[in-house]
């Protein structure tokens, strides 16, 4: 099944476009990779979906059309953003964040579950629970994001570089929990990653983007031996 399906999407910034027609699709269960340089529109993809930013087309989810509803309705249909740069909120405590994440569900007698859930992925949130985001390291702020994301419960989770700015060892640490909420929860993940070779080591299926368009796209084994793929992202 088809969770996400974007269809002739094109977004602008004032006269600047972005994107110029992105099709693309995220099946349900599935973890799928934005790739390309820096300007390629990976990171306004994600933005057009979560309704960042103005675009026109067709952007449906779980069979609801998306395209340009505000963010906190299209989170409450089921999607969690980790923007770029990680986004906690650095003057609130750990677990505050972790609170703020599930800031619009209903089922407030299931927020406790769902914080020893998250947990079990974060084991050392507990211990911090009372210390400022702002204190953490970078790796630690980018897992309390994921975490943050995981307490509104979704069905898709768009990661925007998860991996910038921290180092290999963590961004492995990181890598692997994706994996393993994905395989455990059948959560859908759609994640922008320079770090070609990681992002398709970690997805099963990928997008190629060049200033707005997709250029390639396949299996992420497929797209690995692309003689293309391997000498413009891959270094090989």
């Amino acid at each position: 099944m088809v969770l996400l399906e974007l269809t002739q999407v094109v977004a602008t910034y004032g006269p600047v476009r972005a994107l110029h027609g992105i099709d693309a699709q995220v099946p349900e269960g599935s973890i799928v990779a934005l790739l390309g340089a820096n300007g390629a529109g990976k990171t306004t993809t994600l933005r057009a979906i979560s309704g960042m930013v103005k675009a026109t087309g067709r952007i449906r989810f779980d069979g609801h059309e998306v395209l340009n509803r505000r963010p906190e309705d299209v989170a409450r249909l089921g999607v969690a953003h980790v923007p770029e740069g990680r986004g906690t909120l650095a003057q609130l405590t750990v677990w505050e964040n972790l609170q703020m994440g599930a800031y619009i569900r209903r089922d407030r007698n299931r927020v406790k579950q769902d914080l020893d859930r998250v947990c079990g992925y974060f084991p050392w949130i507990p211990q911090r629970r009372r210390q400022p985001a702002a204190l953490l390291s970078g790796g630690e702020q980018q897992m309390l994001a994921i975490a943050r994301a995981l307490m509104l419960r979704p069905r898709l989770l768009l990661l925007d570089e998860p991996s910038l700015g921290l180092a290999p060892i963590v961004v492995r640490e990181i890598f692997d929990l994706i994996q393993a909420i994905n395989r455990e929860e059948g959560l859908t993940v759609l994640v922008v990653e320079q770090n070609a070779s990681l992002a398709l080591q970690l997805a099963r299926r990928a997008y190629v983007l060049e200033v707005g368009r997709v250029v390639l796209e396949g299996e992420s084994d497929e797209l690995a031996r692309n003689e293309s793929v391997r000498k413009s992202y891959l270094g090989y």
